[in-house]
């Protein structure tokens, strides 16, 4: 099946174009559809830290297909890089890259010619046989994105360097693993945003893409003064408890004042 039509999320990220996202935690396609019906422009499914097996992406790759919104996906580990591409994935993030040949071996993973993803062109991304090997294999190397998270202090003194590696198309600031891993009880300490001022200079001394966590819009106002022009703004379950936070703080405001229930 033929993807609907999307603009490309690698170029995306590479020209600094404005994009929302939104981590999806549960393994259902419920929220990727509500997100790409209200025009988010990408969901990122979370191996890492969520309940994901490869049927679960699979079936969230597909709706990220039907509905036109960029899938990506967050992987445990390198060896979940070609799953998750097979099955459809526009990109993948890959968290805990510290060095350039991390970097460099994330790349790899993700890619064909000069790297080492295994082909097949019966998956989703080969349109189930559809495309032939040269088609299939020039059009992922085109297409598929490789952002690489930024969240040790041995990956900030190795930004820059990463930041050149050929193949990596973002930069991704882990800011909340960067605090803890560096002692600080906060990822507003001034340590940790002068490290993400270095990371942005370097994405952007390479022309990489950048992307960040940002709750609400003010929380992300010095990230986008800093050249961050991709956020997940929150996950799935995330935005479920803070909408439904705000209902039950209101409702029971109804109950503090004495007026009589609705």
């Amino acid at each position: 099946m033929e993807r609907v039509a999307t603009r490309s999320l690698k170029r995306d990220l590479r020209d600094g174009k404005r994009l929302l996202g939104a981590f999806i935690k549960t393994p259902t396609v419920h929220a990727t559809e509500i997100l790409a019906d209200l025009s988010f422009d990408f969901v990122v499914v979370d191996e890492e830290h969520g309940p994901f097996d490869r049927t679960s992406i699979d079936l969230l790759m597909l709706a990220t297909s039907v509905k036109g919104i960029a899938g990506i996906v967050r992987v445990a580990g390198l060896p979940s890089i070609l799953p998750a591409l097979d099955m459809g994935a526009d990109g993948v993030l890959i968290p805990h890259i510290n060095t350039v040949d991390q970097a460099r071996e994330a790349v790899a993973a993700a890619r064909y010619i000069g790297g080492q993803r295994g082909y097949s062109p019966s998956p989703r991304a080969g349109r189930y046989g559809a495309l032939g090997l040269a088609d299939h294999v020039a059009r992922a190397d085109a297409e598929v994105s490789v952002t690489v998270m930024i969240e040790h202090p041995e990956a900030i003194r190795n930004v820059e360097a990463i930041a050149a590696v050929e193949g990596v198309d973002a930069l991704f600031l882990g800011l909340g693993d960067l605090a803890v891993a560096s002692g600080e009880l906060t990822p507003n300490a001034r340590s940790i945003r002068e490290a993400a001022r270095e990371a942005c200079a370097a994405a952007k001394l390479h022309g990489k893409g950048l992307m960040a966590t940002a709750g609400t819009i003010e929380a992300g106002g010095w990230l986008i003064e800093l050249g961050v022009n991709a956020f997940v703004v929150s996950s799935d379950q995330g935005l479920l408890r803070a909408a439904a936070e705000r209902q039950l703080s209101a409702f029971r405001a109804l109950d503090d004042t004495g007026a009589p229930p609705l």
